[in-house]
C-alpha cells in the first residue's frame, strides 16, 4: 500500500507522471521548477537525501529533476 511510501516520494512521481509528456529534458526541467518553487525546503531536503540513499521506486525524471536542483 501507498502509505509505506514516503510523501516526497509519492508526490514527486506523481509531479513526474503529470509531466511526463514533456519533450526530453524539458520534463525534468519542469519537475525540478515545480519543486523548487512549490515545495516547502524541508521536504526538498528528504527528496534530495531518499535520492542520495539509492531510493528504489523513483520515476527516472525525479532523479534528473534532483540532479537539476542541486
Amino acid at each position: 500500500m501507498t502509505a509505506s511510501v514516503p510523501p516526497e516520494r509519492r508526490m514527486a512521481n506523481d509531479i513526474a507522471v503529470n509531466l511526463g509528456h514533456l519533450p526530453g529534458e524539458s520534463a525534468a526541467e519542469a519537475i525540478a521548477g515545480h519543486i523548487g518553487r512549490f515545495w516547502d525546503p524541508r521536504m526538498r531536503s528528504r527528496l534530495l537525501a531518499d535520492v542520495d540513499a539509492g531510493a528504489d521506486g523513483l520515476h527516472p525524471l525525479v532523479i534528473a529533476a534532483v540532479r537539476l536542483l542541486r
